[in-house]
């Protein structure tokens, strides 16, 4: 319909309006398919047309819109102009492409013959947008989180996440990201890409994952009387463990002879001169609201034979966990 009326109407009205002298034009294969142009959104578009030694009257339109009529242009979009090499070229430019210039423009030739058209469809791709992306959030482990990433561009992006553990290896996911039954060594920092042709754009998200104490490491020490004695307690947690220490039932603090450090997920409890009295054994508490460890360490005289390096021996005493969950909310 469009060549149709291209060519019994339109041009010989251009013809009547302008009677302008037109270039020559190359012959133009009018059962050839359509030729595609992709250009990336924002740079410049030459849409090309050559003429030959055949008189013709050249213009440009698009979508049935007339954009030149030989020089004179009617197109008030300030973007778009001629690209002419003499009388060889009759090429079309738009400046600063955008989404809306995609379309089909047709360079329109009449020759002494018969008119003739040389069309061109513009296809515009634009980069990734990640428009939306989910905020950073803290669960507990166990729980079933998913992260969102949706993005816009043309083609449209394809989608992927990673893990930024040291293996960033990628994971199953394309919009939305689903983890079932999320464990602690899956918190982290994730990445969501959204890559077409044009190029990609990356957003990110954290993931903190909260999970009870575990004693990993305990320190007792062999001490003489008249020295000072180190026992050390070392656990992971999120939230960061409190720690407690116990001497049989006897809840310890900071006092005469006594000094508990704790640093992060470590405690130090320092007996500065150790006595007969001070032997025995000693309970290191981790505890976080989502739940408590303990551990059992020993201050023993030398040539007893304890081993001071081993790892943490773990009681379940129902005393302790009470006492440590009231001074956790009570903030005894």
């Amino acid at each position: 319909m469009l060549s149709f009326w291209i060519h019994t109407v339109w041009i010989p009205g251009v013809a009547l309006l302008f009677g302008f002298q037109g270039f020559p034009v190359r012959s133009v294969d009018m059962q050839r398919a359509t030729d595609n142009i992709t250009i990336r959104q924002g740079d410049t578009a030459i849409i090309r047309c050559y003429v030959d030694d055949k008189v013709s009257r050249v213009a440009w339109l698009n979508r049935s819109n007339i954009i030149f009529a030989g020089q004179d242009k009617w197109s008030l979009d300030p973007r778009v102009d001629l690209v002419t090499k003499g009388q060889l070229e009759y090429s079309l430019r738009i400046q600063k492409v955008d989404v809306y210039d995609e379309g089909s423009y047709t360079c329109s030739i009449q020759t002494k013959q018969q008119p003739k058209t040389s069309q061109v469809y513009l296809i515009v791709q634009v980069p990734p947008n990640i428009y939306k992306v989910s905020e950073d959030i803290t669960v507990n482990e166990g729980s079933n989180v998913t992260l969102s990433c949706l993005a816009s561009g043309r083609p449209d992006p394809a989608i992927t996440w990673r893990l930024l553990n040291p293996s960033a290896d990628p994971l199953d996911g394309e919009e939305y990201l689903d983890i079932i039954g999320i464990m602690r060594n899956q918190a982290g920092r994730y990445e969501c890409k959204a890559s077409n042709d044009v190029k990609s754009d990356v957003k990110y998200v954290n993931v903190v994952v909260n999970y009870p104490p575990t004693i990993k490491k305990t320190q007792s020490s062999e001490t003489q009387v008249g020295r000072m004695g180190t026992l050390q307690c070392d656990a992971t947690a999120v939230p960061t463990p409190e720690f407690e220490w116990y001497r049989d039932d006897k809840r310890l603090s900071n006092s005469q002879g006594i000094n508990i450090q704790i640093s992060g997920t470590t405690a130090i409890l320092v007996i500065a001169n150790v006595t007969e009295e001070d032997y025995g054994n000693y309970t290191c508490v981790a505890s976080n609201r989502l739940g408590v460890q303990n551990a059992s360490l020993f201050l023993y005289r030398p040539g007893t034979g304890r081993d001071i390096n081993g790892s943490a021996c773990v009681s379940q005493s129902l005393w302790l966990l009470l006492a440590s969950f009231a001074c956790l909310f009570f903030k005894c």
